[in-house]
């Protein structure tokens, strides 16, 4: 949620600034601005809506300047509307923010009776407001540290001071990274912004704060004290964050999926699946000796593949597994002991409810494991160890390549656990995982039938997703994508519930797009099947190829390739990711960025 991006170099800085803010649109937000100093004088430009109404501003007033900041706002405190739109002034300082400050109102009611006059309703002003306040007898960075420590909540700063050519910028439990350039130097809040002038980064943790100049930069804990810190150099390619010749972010990552899955297994599945080799040597022992249950920690999507993740170790490595709403699990008395792991899952690894739950696992002695897809975020640097699911940068809000590639990564740590725990690998299953790929691309070769299928249906205000099994969290994952890009009702059951209350739904208007592979299951999803079309209810299946004997049953059909039964969830869920997909492109909805949504979700 809301993007930050700064710089300080030789370059005029207003492009920089709007092509950095462009590339974290995805990130959500509702309102944009830009703040750049030269000569001691800081313009100040901003708007609501989308960025188009802050490119004409700057095109017409043309502020020059060598040192800036920028933002997009996603709304928390406040409407989204210009005035309360970053960034936020007071005196000589101008800052933007990422976060909630949580202790908002008692800084304000203190602040006002210091003689601060608000011009917003947001909880972001009063950083603007203590730092002009704590300037009068101190030094700049001074009155950075003192208001620092008047903060409560999540934050990710950057702070302009008229008379000073710098940026400070500070976090706590919000991203930051800082881009290192020759001669200039970037800061924001997620590398995509800045892979078009650099691939090094320094990744800042909580309770850093940063000084940048053009030529140098010096980092510090939060009383300055001078703090040591590691340059990576990122092998990614900006053109991975370009949507090239597809209509949508979304449509290209869907694509992506064979190769994000190839690339995930790149490295781990050796020697044509006699073996595997995945990176938890800090946990291996514990895995051997000491561990008896497993606790998933999840939201959204990422939850969903949790579910599959249950089923898979489960059946696998027979250690008992919960999955847990992250923002849930936070805020219950969990028991967790020294022989859990928690695994953690997140695109982005700056989900806050997932942050703060693995921490307080850690606390009670747990061992955390995290599945994530950006390097160096914070949940994998809160963590015993990380898998990385390698799937590239995803733009679209609604996930599809990091789901699968979360899949990917799951069911080799099953058959990780597996051997860790009975010492036999399960090298048939290993073997087939490398078809994966292959089978997805036959998939998406068809996808015209799924366009098909969504010109026939899109019209219908209610849908109903239903599997059994493994194919459960996939009905899950199809009702989300269908509601998240275009605002139609969906609902995810398992198929054996249908007849606890779904079934009363089921009429001519509301289609049911259910799960029927052929495995163990397959005879009761067949009567759960006929079971709806005995109410007049339409039926879209996916169902196994060569199964030809289902057509009788169903309205519509599209097929997946056949395969183990714990494989399904990477092929039933590609459909349903391209109905979802091309149902709201027909709608003609925002299938990128929908509404009040965002892609990385650091606050609560």
């Amino acid at each position: 949620m809301c993007g930050i991006i700064g710089y300080i170099g030789d370059k005029n800085c207003s492009d920089i600034l709007l092509q950095g803010l462009s590339k974290l649109e995805y990130r959500g937000y509702d309102s944009a601005g830009i703040a750049i100093l030269n000569n001691n004088n800081i313009t100040r430009l901003k708007t609501e809506g989308k960025l188009q109404g802050l490119y004409a501003k700057v095109y017409l007033e043309k502020p020059e300047g060598t040192i800036g900041i920028g933002h997009t706002r996603w709304a928390t405190h406040g409407a989204p509307t210009t005035i309360n739109a970053h960034p936020h002034s007071a005196g000589k300082f101008t800052i933007i923010h990422n976060g909630i400050i949580e202790n908002y109102k008692e800084l304000k009611s203190y602040l006002q009776k210091e003689g601060a006059i608000f011009s917003t309703e947001t909880d972001s002003e009063i950083i603007a407001h203590l730092l002009d306040l704590n300037s009068k007898n101190l030094t700049f960075e001074e009155a950075v540290v003192k208001t620092i420590s008047k903060l409560e909540g999540a934050f990710a700063v950057l702070v302009l001071f008229e008379e000073a050519e710098k940026i400070v910028a500070f976090k706590q439990h919000s991203p930051m990274v800082i881009g290192v350039g020759s001669g200039e130097m970037f800061v924001a809040s997620d590398i995509p912004a800045l892979l078009e002038y650099t691939k090094r980064f320094i990744f800042m943790n909580d309770g850093e704060l940063a000084i940048l100049e053009k030529n140098s930069f010096n980092l510090y804990d939060f009383s300055l004290n001078s703090k040591e810190y590691k340059i990576e150099t990122l092998n990614i390619s900006p053109l991975m964050a370009e949507k090239g010749n597809y209509k949508h972010f979304m449509l290209k990552e869907i694509f992506e999926q064979n190769r994000s899955i190839s690339d995930t297994f790149r490295g781990r599945v050796l020697n044509g699946g006699e073996k595997l080799d995945l990176d938890t040597s800090e946990l291996n022992d514990f895995f051997k000796n000491s561990l008896k249950r497993v606790i998933i920690t999840a939201c959204g999507t990422s939850w969903h593949a949790g579910l599959v993740g249950k089923y898979l170790i489960e059946h696998l490595a027979r250690v008992p597994v919960e999955v847990d709403y992250a923002s849930e699990y936070r805020y219950r008395s969990p028991i967790v002991d020294e022989n859990s792991l928690i695994i953690a899952i997140s695109q982005s690894g700056e989900t806050a409810d997932t942050l703060f739950s693995i921490k307080m696992a850690k606390e009670m002695g747990a061992k955390v494991l995290s599945i994530c897809n950006v390097f160096q975020s914070s949940i994998p640097r809160s963590s015993d160890a990380v898998l990385y699911t390698y799937a590239g940068p995803e733009i679209g809000v609604a996930s599809t390549k990091a789901f699968t590639t979360q899949l990917a990564v799951i069911i080799m740590l099953a058959i990780h656990l597996k051997e860790c725990k009975t010492g036999e690998l399960d090298v048939k299953l290993l073997k087939e995982l490398l078809s994966i790929p292959e089978k997805i691309d036959g998939i998406l070769q068809n996808s015209e039938l799924i366009l098909e299928l969504a010109q026939k249906y899109h019209h219908f205000r209610d849908f109903l997703f239903l599997g059994r099994g493994l194919n459960f969290p996939i009905a899950l994952e199809g009702a989300l994508k269908l509601k998240e890009i275009s605002y139609i009702h969906a609902e995810g059951y398992p198929s054996g519930e249908m007849k606890h209350g779904p079934i009363a739904l089921v009429d001519e208007d509301m289609p049911t797009i259910i799960m029927a592979t052929k495995n163990n299951q397959y005879e009761k999803v067949l009567s759960n099947l006929q079971e709806i079309r005995a109410r007049s209810g339409k039926v879209i299946a996916i169902a196994t190829e060569g199964n030809n004997s289902i057509k009788e049953f169903c309205d519509d059909i599209f097929f997946v390739p056949e395969s183990s039964a714990l494989l399904e969830p990477f092929f039933t869920v590609i459909p349903l990711q391209l109905f979802a997909y091309y149902v709201a492109d027909i709608k003609g909805t925002d299938v990128d960025q929908p509404r009040n949504l965002a892609k990385c979700v650091t606050v609560e």
